[in-house]
C-alpha cells in the first residue's frame, strides 16, 4: 500500500459544510521495520472543536494521549518476507523511531513483537489473516472483516500466511492505573 485517498470535510466562514481536502495520504515505511507500511489518516492529541476549516490537527507521537486518537492503517508483510540483514542497524532503527515516533518504545525486549500501549485500539482486518497473541499464551486468528477491541493489553500481531495483512485501527488514548 503506497497511499490511500482521504476526503476531509470542514466548514466555510458562514458555517456551510464543504470538502476541505481530497488527497492521497502516503504510507510511512522504514528500513528499521521492513515490510511494514502505516498510513496515518487522521489524528489529534486533544478534543476537536467545530466549526473548523477541516485542517488536520497537529500530533507528535504514534500513540495518542488521553483525549486524543489516531486513525491509521497497518500492513504486515507475509510470513515468507525476507528481513534485510541491516534492519536492526542503529541508522535503520533511528529511522524507524523518527518515522513512527513512540512506537518502538512500547515493544518488550524479552518478547519480540509484543507491545503494550495506553490506548484502546479498535481494529478491523481489511485483508488477509493475522494472529493476535496475548501474554497469557492465547492466540486468536482474525480474517478479513473480523474486528477486535484491544484494551491496553500486552499483545502481538503475526502474519503466518503468504499474503500481506492490512488492518485499520482507531487508537484512543487511555489512562493506565498504577
Amino acid at each position: 500500500m503506497t497511499s490511500r485517498r482521504r476526503v476531509v470535510t470542514g466548514h466555510t466562514d458562514n458555517g456551510t459544510s464543504t470538502i476541505a481536502s481530497d488527497a492521497a495520504v502516503p504510507a510511512r515505511t522504514s528500513p528499521g521495520l521492513p515490510g511494514v507500511d502505516m498510513l496515518y489518516l487522521w489524528g489529534t492529541d486533544g478534543p476537536q472543536a467545530y466549526p473548523d476549516q477541516g485542517a488536520e490537527p497537529a500530533w507528535t507521537q504514534h500513540f495518542p494521549p488521553v483525549g486524543g486518537f489516531r486513525f491509521v492503517t497497518f500492513t504486515l508483510p507475509p510470513a515468507d518476507f525476507v528481513r534485510p540483514e541491516d534492519a536492526d542497524s542503529p541508522e535503520n532503527q533511528q529511522h524507524a523511531r523518527s518515522s513512527f515516533p513512540g512506537l518502538l518504545e512500547t515493544y518488550r525486549e524479552d518478547e519480540p513483537g509484543v507491545h503494550t500501549s495506553d490506548t484502546t485500539d479498535v481494529a478491523v482486518v481489511l485483508s488477509g489473516e493475522v494472529v493476535l497473541g496475548l501474554s497469557d499464551g492465547t492466540e486468536t486468528t482474525l480474517a478479513a472483516g473480523d474486528t477486535v477491541v484491544q484494551n491496553g493489553t500486552a499483545h502481538s500481531w503475526t502474519n503466518r500466511t503468504n499474503q500481506p495483512v492490512e488492518m485499520l485501527f482507531v487508537l484512543v488514548g487511555a489512562t493506565r492505573k498504577a
